[in-house]
């Protein structure tokens, strides 16, 4: 009789392509639900982390079937790597979210008046449970912000409040912040706070945003506020919100007529 040799299948293969497509599609489906309002941020965080540590053992396992093709020969090197492609993939976003964590400083609120942050009323009311409690800014996260987001400031524009106040609730709007507070200045001097809801762009995790506009009677003055709702690190979330709607602002009001 002769003897056939008949290469087995490295059998961390098989199950490293299965988790690594199973972690990519829990990974997705999850993330455009939670970013359509289909599901809540709490449960979505579990579903992420899980998501993540499959993506993670089958990346492992992937380097397992790949050793055990090396020692014994054995069949799977294509499935295998075919796997560790696919949750190297899910693992991208962690990765980048890791760069991010380490890149920027630890907060959660940023003001572009740090000392005095446009106050948020609404949101207040709104936090419960795990959600962060809005605060005032510590003085280490007051120095943290000014030490690394120096360019986070207010603007002055030599317009009337009305005018300012109308161009903010319109992009608040386009955004789909769902600006809440009064229509216009009743009293020169005065002050006003329009409130949203913001979401972060890809996973749509929600911030609560306060505009301030004040009228000096001799220009009008614009204070920011961006706080994230979950988490102890924003990943600089906040501040990037903040300066894109000032620059947006800066150019919507460079085309109206100064007063």
């Amino acid at each position: 009789m002769t003897a056939t040799l008949v290469r087995q299948m490295a059998p961390a293969a098989p199950w490293c392509r299965r988790l690594a497509l199973f972690s990519l599609v829990l990974l997705i489906v999850s993330g455009a639900s939670h970013r359509f309002g289909l599901l809540e941020t709490v449960p979505f965080l579990w579903l992420l982390g899980l998501g993540g540590a499959l993506a993670f053992v089958a990346f492992m396992l992937g380097v397992m079937a790949l050793l055990q093709v090396w020692e014994h020969g054995s069949l799977g090197a294509a499935m295998a790597a075919g796997g560790m492609v696919i949750a190297a993939i899910a693992l991208v976003p962690f990765g980048i979210s890791g760069y991010r964590f380490f890149e920027h400083p630890q907060l959660i609120d940023i003001s572009t008046d740090p000392e005095n942050p446009p106050q948020m009323p609404l949101a207040a009311r709104a936090r419960s449970g795990v959600m962060n409690a809005v605060e005032p800014m510590s003085a280490e996260s007051q120095a943290m912000q000014q030490q690394d987001y120096p360019e986070v400031t207010g603007r002055r524009y030599e317009y009337t409040a009305d005018n300012v106040i109308e161009v903010v609730r319109a992009m608040m709007r386009e955004r789909g912040w769902q600006p809440q507070g009064p229509e216009g200045l009743q009293l020169a001097g005065a002050s006003v706070t329009l409130e949203g809801v913001a979401h972060s762009y890809l996973l749509g995790f929600p911030s609560d945003v306060a505009i301030r506009i004040e009228d000096d009677q001799a220009a009008t003055f614009v204070d920011m506020r961006s706080a994230s709702r979950y988490g102890r690190h924003d990943l600089g979330d906040n501040a990037q919100r903040i300066q894109r709607f000032l620059k947006e602002l800066d150019e919507r009001m460079a085309f109206l007529a100064p007063v």
